[in-house]
């Protein structure tokens, strides 16, 4: 009976977040016409890149070459890193279809707000990892059969963001990850301006603003989901930071994980400080601050305890990412 009732609430719990997204979805539709763009709007990859059909290509690949020349191999290593998680873009739209209520008619196609917002989303991400690999592979700097190879298993391997097919748990991730990615594009393109190389650094700094703007969609998402939901919306947040935020691109190795990419990609971003310990820890702090996760009164026990451990969970990081030692000689990797 006790295993039939977790069941009963379980599918209880389930129903009343379809429910929710349900009714919001017009303001996933006011989100898609006022902050995101149509194709036709939206820049594209062709316009940072040198055009192959003009007369002199030649010197214009030179160019970017040259200014290529001068970015630091760890600079270079970092950028492949972001633009590899970029580029499995399948994986990413198909485990978002898949959180329950997302794509209610089971078709890609369908004009259901949520299911829509899914395509425009990643239609958008879809030209960072192209405009940077084209740019990478232009850039005669970077070993892209390597690299190409790396990008094939982790679309084979599939990405896990251990959300359990949660909408609330979805959102409250993609929140997080588009603000860390934002974060790490807007680093890149300092340290690329740094290195001389002012068309890279405008590349990164584009991509940054598009991150930003998927940024807000999802926060202000999470935002009414909180206003209608709080106590499944608090404790989701909670269960989210137990686990961590697992990165999109961890699963770029082998099963055997001989080699461990990730974690030596994770070393030069943490050491160059495109994206670091600390930075993860004032995520935490933002979305916090930004859901106002401390104001929420009258909360059940199990909410009231989630909004405690989510309110004093930041400074916990920051005191971790204060003591975390910094590897001077990484290993280099994909050059």
């Amino acid at each position: 009976m006790y295993t039939l009732f977790c069941r009963m609430t379980n599918f209880s719990s389930n129903n009343h977040r379809l429910e929710v997204l349900d009714s919001i979805k017009d303001s996933v539709t006011e989100i898609i016409s006022n902050d995101m763009l149509t194709p036709e709007d939206c820049w594209q990859p062709s316009d940072y890149l040198p055009n192959l059909r003009n007369d002199n290509y030649i010197d214009e690949v030179k160019e970017l070459r040259k200014r290529a020349s001068n970015i630091p191999n760890t600079v270079l290593v970092s950028l492949v890193g972001n633009m590899i998680t970029e580029e499995a873009l399948p994986s990413y739209q198909t485990w978002f279809n898949l959180l329950e209520g997302i794509n209610k008619n089971k078709n890609l196609a369908s004009e259901y707000p949520w299911t829509k917002w899914s395509r425009v989303w990643t239609s958008e991400e879809n030209r960072h990892g192209d405009l940077l690999n084209k740019y990478l592979y232009l850039s005669g700097r970077v070993d892209m059969k390597s690299i190409e190879q790396t990008i094939h298993r982790l679309i084979y391997n599939g990405v896990d963001p251990l959300t359990e097919a949660d909408p609330y748990k979805g959102i409250i991730y993609t929140s997080f990850q588009e603000r860390a990615t934002k974060i790490s594009h807007v680093n890149t393109g300092k340290l690329a301006d740094k290195s001389g190389d002012t068309t890279l650094s405008k590349i990164c700094k584009i991509i940054a603003g598009d991150e930003a703007r998927h940024e807000k969609s999802y926060k202000t998402m999470m935002l009414k989901i909180l206003e209608i939901d709080p106590e499944n919306g608090i404790i989701a947040f909670e269960k989210m930071m137990r686990n961590n935020i697992t990165m999109p691109a961890r699963l770029m190795d082998n099963a055997s994980n001989d080699n461990n990419l990730f974690a030596k990609y994770a070393n030069i971003t943490q050491m160059i400080g495109v994206y670091t310990s600390m930075d993860y820890a004032n995520i935490i702090e933002h979305l916090v601050k930004f859901w106002s996760i401390e104001k929420f009164k009258n909360l059940n026990p199990e909410a009231s305890k989630a909004q405690d451990y989510l309110c004093n969970l930041p400074e916990r990081y920051k005191k971790l990412a204060e003591r975390q030692k910094v590897i001077e000689e990484p290993e280099l990797i994909w050059l």
